[in-house]
């Protein structure tokens, strides 16, 4: 068996970010990393000219070097307040000095220099908000675009290997990590390696893995939230007004009638809507836009929080089932419905989705009806935070919108670490997406540089 001074498991951001800070301060630290997916390079998605789905496994947009990141629209928050909750571990102005030190690393690898946020607009978006019982977050972004992002972790991948001492293992999964004589032996399905340190960067796909991994060495957990909503789609003149001055607009409303809070996310100006395929052949919607390439329409995902309590410690599972019930009514396929069938209480028919004066850009989703699939009061808080946002974005909720379903954000199992992400293993690190500590491109890099410092620190004492 191979040693070396750190194994990184799952190469999105998260990994991609602990290895570059190692070798930024130890050129020579040998370092091996393990994806299930496959590398940057090799990473196609045939739908592009298939026009559906094809099953691929794994699944090349949700996993592979460069994670789920590397396929989407690339948006950047440069806000503490936005992509997760590493401010609880580092205090606010640490966060802030790590936002600005990513970014430009960002930059440095060729990612967009400019900013899409006014200022000023978003001082007046938020006073609108705040009449109608609205929150705004002010954020603000830089879009890589889809395509941009593969060209960049395509050169921090170029970069990493050129490295001799590194070893990047695609197409691998790691089945265990055992602690043995101040090291841990990781055991994939291929061979066992030895390593002084382990840090597990799965990303959201990678969730249920690390929990399973927690639940085997002991290490405490915590519930986390699941998010479960819908991917929203409508012509780009709608939220153009908005789009246009902020790029992407974060919006939370708490539901009236459940007290669930509904959040706007991920919003895609000219964007795609995406179907994405986890290893259980689960099949999910997303959505990303390209920095050139622009279609229409806006699409983005509205989402309802669900938090639980005891006895029940299975959200992931829950967000799971869920899926699977769409996924049990379209052949393993994502929903669309229009919002006005929604509201009307009609399955949408593809006779009703011709009425569209737009093609959606999900070709092949199938015409259904969500209120088989999400439960009553997530639906009620959808519709009714639809109703309050067309108070800001007149025609957001007109009979031009649809709706996909159903897209599910799995931050569910919230791994205990300390204020350097290390668990209670000494060596052991639980960063990004997957450990429910981040939720974004941009805390999840964070993520990683936090905890290769911390392994710097130590081998330097």
């Amino acid at each position: 068996m191979r040693k070396y001074n750190v194994g990184i498991i799952g190469c999105g951001p998260a990994g991609i970010f602990t290895a570059l800070e190692l070798l930024k301060n130890n050129p020579n630290i040998s370092i091996i990393m393990f994806d299930e997916g496959r590398n940057i390079k090799t990473r196609k998605c045939p739908k592009s000219k298939t026009k559906k789905c094809m099953g691929c496994t794994p699944c090349n947009i949700s996993s592979g070097f460069g994670g789920a990141g590397a396929f989407s629209d690339g948006k950047l928050s440069l806000s503490k307040d936005v992509g997760g909750w590493l401010e609880d571990y580092v205090g606010p102005i640490r966060i802030e000095e790590l936002i600005k030190y990513v970014d430009n690393i960002y930059l440095s690898y060729n990612a967009n220099p400019e900013i899409s946020y006014n200022s000023e607009f978003a001082n007046k978006i938020s006073y609108e908000c705040s009449k109608y019982g609205l929150k705004f977050i002010k954020c603000p972004v830089r879009h890589l675009g889809t395509e941009k992002s593969q060209v960049i972790m395509e050169k921090m991948y170029d970069y990493i290997i050129s490295h001799s001492n590194v070893q990047v293992l695609e197409l691998t999964k790691v089945k265990d990590i055992q602690p043995k004589n101040n090291s841990y032996h990781v055991i994939t399905d291929k061979e066992q390696y030895i390593c002084q340190n382990v840090v597990m960067a799965a990303g959201r796909s990678g969730s249920s893995w690390v929990q399973e991994i927690c639940q085997k060495l002991n290490i405490p957990t915590s519930n986390n939230q699941v998010d479960i909503g819908v991917r929203v789609e409508l012509p780009r003149q709608i939220t153009d007004p908005l789009t246009n001055e902020l790029y992407e607009f974060k919006i939370y409303n708490t539901s009236k009638t459940t007290e669930n809070t509904v959040r706007t996310f991920c919003m895609n100006p000219g964007g795609f809507v995406s179907q994405e395929n986890y290893d259980d052949n689960l099949a999910v919607v997303n959505g990303h836009s390209y920095h050139d390439l622009k279609s229409d329409l806006t699409n983005f995902a509205l989402l309802v929080s669900c938090h639980f309590t005891e006895p029940f410690k299975e959200p992931i599972t829950y967000g799971k089932y869920i899926a699977r019930l769409a996924n049990m009514l379209t052949g393993g396929k994502i929903m669309v419905q229009r919002l006005r069938d929604l509201r009307e209480g009609k399955r949408s028919t593809k006779e009703r989705m011709k009425k569209l004066s737009y093609t959606p850009t999900l070709t092949d989703a199938v015409p259904g009806d969500l209120s088989f699939v999400l439960p009553e009061r997530i639906l009620k808080a959808l519709l009714e935070t639809f109703e309050a946002l067309e108070k800001v974005c007149p025609g957001i909720s007109s009979d031009e919108t649809i709706i996909y379903g159903v897209e599910v954000k799995f931050y569910s199992t919230h791994v205990d670490v300390n204020e350097n992400l290390e668990t209670k293993y000494k060596g052991l690190y639980a960063i990004g997406d997957g450990a429910g500590i981040t939720r974004g491109l941009m805390q999840a890099s964070i993520s990683g540089v936090i905890a290769a410092n911390d392994i710097i620190q130590k081998q330097t004492k």
